[in-house]
């Protein structure tokens, strides 16, 4: 049951706007003053406040400035014995949700309640969903190498320009994309990935572009493309260097003039979207075998970042290492386990060929296999079998 605070000097009109809104459904509560409805406003929880505007020590308008700086996302409705435009225009640039007149018409009263309720259950849920929202993983690591890397995210995310990241399969390039995206002048509209190596070549388009019903055998249907999902956000492309000649060519287009066309379509769309791409392969070799655009490769390589291999730099193995027992830890509900330096030595030794997702895999192994610690023989056991110590 939604819960309305009523502030006003006048008592006839309290009870009046009590009955009446208690009788919809309302849960009401009361205060004689904007001293007093500052009070409850502080003490409890609100769906909407309905707020007279002449009272006396503190009146409506001043009462909606203090109480934005309390909870800025309950709808305050002003009220007022005179229709002042002038009262009106100023109370909804301080932030009214309304401003009715008194005595209020019924039905304009009860629609403007009914939709600062729903306003405020959509804020609420909004939050909750949000909540739910797993937050980007934090880059880990204080070496030399992913310090520059942290710096010129830091330089890179506020601007526009493109962003193309190489490393190996399992270094973070994902992990780098998202945090420009996370620091970004976008970062309230979407993030989409794209995995141009999972896509098969034929159907790279239609997932990029979208395309119209009947284009193709199996469009039985309008598809909306990755481009047009990604409007007023960032598309990720991942493993750009497997996207087809055809495909390179269209998405040329597309940063070009900063619009597409729907596979089978005619209809030019345009699009706001930052690019930022990456891949493991080395795009000048792929140039030089004909199979990468050079144009292409300089247009979404504005800024490049290199994301080095776990082996490039080993001494962040053991803050990693410690991130990967805490995290599994409370995953797994279970006490966070120790390692002996040993058992961490050995793993700087180790050649790490699948990078970041490798080395959360072996924790993993180890909470699971080892006892209370993770010692040297479990590293050897469990992650270098077969090797003498």
């Amino acid at each position: 049951m939604p819960n309305i605070l009523i502030i006003d000097d006048d008592k006839a009109v309290r009870k009046t706007l009590t009955e009446i809104l208690q009788f919809e459904g309302y849960q009401i509560e009361e205060a004689f003053d904007g001293k007093e409805g500052i009070k409850k406003f502080t003490e409890k929880q609100f769906d909407v406040v309905l707020c007279d505007n002449e009272m006396p020590k503190l009146n409506g308008l001043d009462f909606l400035g203090k109480a934005r700086l309390i909870n800025i996302d309950v709808p305050i409705v002003i009220m007022n014995g005179e229709g002042n435009i002038n009262h009106a225009v100023e109370a909804v640039q301080k932030g009214a949700f309304d401003y009715i007149t008194k005595p209020p018409d019924l039905n304009r009263l009860l629609i403007t309640i009914r939709n600062a309720v729903e306003k405020q259950h959509l804020i609420k849920e909004a939050k909750i969903l949000k909540s739910k929202l797993p937050e980007v993983q934090k880059i880990i690591g204080a070496s030399k190498l992913i310090n520059q890397i942290k710096d010129t995210i830091e330089k890179v995310s506020p601007t526009e320009a493109r962003v193309l990241i190489t490393g190996e399969s399992g270094s973070g390039k994902e992990l780098v994309a998202r945090w420009i995206h996370e620091k970004s002048n976008r970062r309230e509209g979407p993030f989409i990935e794209v995995n141009c190596a999972a896509i098969p070549g034929e159907l790279i388009e239609s997932e990029l572009f979208g395309h119209e019903k009947g284009s193709f055998t199996s469009a039985i249907k309008q598809r909306i493309g990755k481009f047009e999902q990604a409007n007023g956000g960032t598309l990720f492309l991942d493993e750009i260097g497997d996207m087809s000649l055809d495909a390179q060519a269209k998405m040329l287009r597309a940063l070009q003039e900063n619009k597409i066309t729907r596979v089978g379509g005619e209809k030019d769309i345009m699009v706001n979207v930052r690019v930022i791409a990456a891949t493991n392969k080395d795009l000048i070799k792929e140039i030089e075998h004909k199979r990468f655009r050079i144009d292409l490769y300089h247009r979404v390589g504005v800024i490049m970042i290199h994301v080095p291999s776990l082996n490039e730099r080993i001494e962040d193995i053991p803050i990693l290492v410690d991130y990967f027992l805490q995290q599994l830890a409370h995953e797994y509900g279970q006490p966070k386990k120790t390692i002996e330096q040993e058992a961490i030595v050995a793993l700087q030794h180790h050649s790490w060929t699948g990078n970041i997702r490798e080395l959360r895999n072996v924790v993993e192994r180890l909470i699971i296999l080892s006892e209370k610690k993770i010692v040297l023989d479990d590293v050897m056991n469990f992650v270098i079998p077969g090797k003498k110590h």
